[in-house]
Formats: C-alpha cells, structure tokens, sequence
C-alpha cells in the first residue's frame, strides 16, 4: 500500500512552553565583547495588522565577524560568551526585541566582503514555509558593496532589509506581503 507524501501543515498555534523567555531576547552577556545593540520591531500582515503569534530567530556572527559554528574556519577571535543566536516571539501589536551586538563583516562569494548583517527567520501560524531575510545597518559603509543587497534587481526594495536608527536602537519592520513587503531570500 502506497501512502504519498505526507501534506504540507502550517506553523503553530505554539504552545507557550515552547516559546522563548526574556533569556533569549538577550545575546549578550557583560563580558561579551562589541557594540552592544537592541534590535526593535513589528511583524504585520499585508493589510498592516500585527502578527501577535509570529517567532522570530536570529542568527549572527559576533563583532569579529565570525559565527560562533564548526564551518566558520577564519582566524579571527570567537567571543566564548556570545553564540550569536536568539528568539523572540511577537506581542499582541506585533512587537519582538533583542539585545544584542553589532556583528563584523563577513567573508562573502566571490572573496568580497558583506556588511555587517543578522540573519533573520520569521515562523507564523498561517505560513506553510518560515521566512528567512536580513537585517542590515542603516549607515554602514559595507551596505553599498554589499553582494547579498546587490542581488536584490529592484534596489529600491533593498531599503525593507535595512533597520533603521532611532532613539539609541535600530528598528527593523518585516511586512509579509502587499506594498512595502520585506524582501526575503528562497533558501
């Protein structure tokens, strides 16, 4: 007898014992060396409204600008108290948070170099894929060479990848869809 594949299923609801505490909005530790960071949000759907019971999982190379993984082989220092991974789930207006530092550049194709950035995914109840996209700095050098942001054909699309400064934090909206939708990546 032949079964099939087994079908597609959606994310969530989560249970709420398996959704981040504060600990994990944190990355940072007082020994833990760089520019400390908070990266601040929302998540909103195409017609604007928040996502109340959105994950998000962040994953980035320290201020060296080296990830905290067997693969990364550079010579440059790992930091022992920063792993550059954190979760933060969404309130009810959509809001996530992290404390956080800012990452060092990292090797890209091609021998050039990529500006400073977090990888970001986003898990939602509704969605049948998580997301993946980045977070870049406003005002960094780097951006402007990036290889990743000149991948994206429409440059005026690359605007939604960059968090903005404001009030000492960098603020970083993720759109799903419709006008101003966040680019994201087909990993």
């Amino acid at each position: 007898m032949s079964y099939g594949q087994t079908p597609s299923q959606t994310v969530g609801p989560f249970f709420h014992f398996a959704l981040p505490d504060e600990k994990l909005e944190t990355l940072v530790t007082g020994q833990t060396k760089g520019e400390r960071i908070d990266i601040e949000g929302r998540i909103v759907d195409g017609d604007g409204a928040p996502l109340p019971d959105a994950l998000i999982e962040i994953w980035q190379a320290n201020s060296e600008g080296r990830y905290d993984h067997a693969e990364d082989k550079q010579e440059k220092a790992l930091d022992p108290t920063f792993h550059g991974w954190g979760r933060s789930a969404t309130d009810m207006d959509g809001k996530f948070r992290f404390h956080t530092i800012k990452p060092g550049p990292v090797p890209g194709p091609g021998n050039t170099l990529q500006a400073p950035h977090v990888n970001v995914t986003v898990l939602a109840r509704g969605m049948l894929k998580h997301l993946v996209t980045r977070l870049y700095f406003e005002g960094e050098k780097l951006n402007a060479d990036d290889p990743i942001l000149a991948r994206i054909n429409e440059p005026e699309r690359r605007g939604t990848l960059i968090a903005k400064k404001s009030g000492g934090k960098y603020v970083f909206d993720i759109v799903l869809q419709g006008d101003n939708e966040t680019v994201f990546f087909d990993v």
